[in-house]
């Protein structure tokens, strides 16, 4: 399979997809928004109608609407600052109605195009796309090296933020125009219903294994380059749909790491109380 050219492009955006999918998931399940990027992969799909309508490129009309829908959000956070799961219910099920009526009004020809964009296709990648998530994972790499610790404190307290003056409406923006032109780029890839699974699942798997913040998005790479390169090579052999594959994997890793740490914690419960058995009886 890594003689075709289609697979060589999927494995390459598979690996890089692995790097940054850790590192948002992670700030995304910290800052209990975990719910954002099932939002904006419903959203983008109005975005992929917005593209078939006019008869342009689905990625660029999606990314620009995406962008547009991440600083909304943001702003109607600010405003149900104590429902914040108001905004997400609002856009997702906005994002949804607008999309339908979209592709609607493009009826010919548009199945077949939007069921790659809701499942995904590792047929369709394309060399753009590969340099589009090249440069995503550049800048969210640098981005995350020189504002480590600022998003650190933000993360955590955003009064404490606020009072050590740190922009945080924009440093929020910032991190949700990230998230969604994230989204928008995989999404014809893992396809939309599944693309907010592949970045939160990473980190919370990892978050399992280490508590540490670098090391959890250390292991959440290490998880998601299994996972995708494993799920991609299903996908090929069986002819599944390569969001669903992936996820799936996902799960697995998730069952058999909970696994295998229960027992970990049993065998270390039960050595500690067959040591407090041997020093009573010793005394």
């Amino acid at each position: 399979m890594f003689f075709y050219g289609f697979m060589q492009r999927a494995f390459q955006a598979s690996f890089l997809i692995s790097l940054i999918a850790p590192v948002l998931g992670l700030f995304l399940i910290l800052r209990r928004q975990s719910l954002m990027a099932d939002t904006l992969s419903h959203v983008s799909l109005a975005g992929v109608a917005l593209g078939m309508l006019l008869g342009t490129d689905p990625t660029w009309t999606n990314i620009i609407v995406v962008i547009g829908v991440a600083i909304l959000l943001e702003y109607l956070r600010m405003i149900y600052r104590t429902y914040s799961e108001i905004s997400v219910a609002m856009l997702m099920s906005g994002g949804m109605a607008v999309a339908l009526v979209l592709l609607g009004l493009n009826e010919g020809g548009a199945s077949l195009n939007i069921n790659q964009f809701l499942f995904g296709s590792i047929v369709t990648i394309s060399q753009q796309q590969i340099w589009l998530l090249l440069g995503l994972t550049l800048a969210i790499g640098s981005l995350y090296i020189i504002f480590r610790k600022p998003m650190y404190i933000l993360t955590f307290d955003e009064d404490t933020a606020f009072t050590a003056g740190l922009p945080i409406k924009r440093m929020s923006i910032l991190f949700n125009v990230l998230t969604g032109v994230t989204i928008a780029v995989i999404m014809p890839i893992v396809g939309a219903l599944l693309v907010s699974a592949i970045i939160i699942l990473p980190a919370a798997i990892s978050m399992r294994l280490s508590k540490s913040f670098n090391g959890v998005i250390l292991i959440g790479i290490v998880i998601a380059v299994i996972g995708m390169l494993s799920g991609l090579t299903a996908s090929y052999q069986y002819g599944t749909p390569p969001g669903a594959s992936i996820t799936l994997i996902f799960i697995f890793i998730f069952g058999l790491t909970t696994a295998i740490k229960k027992l970990f914690s049993a065998s270390q419960y039960e050595r500690l109380t067959r040591r407090r058995n041997i020093t009573g009886d010793t005394d």
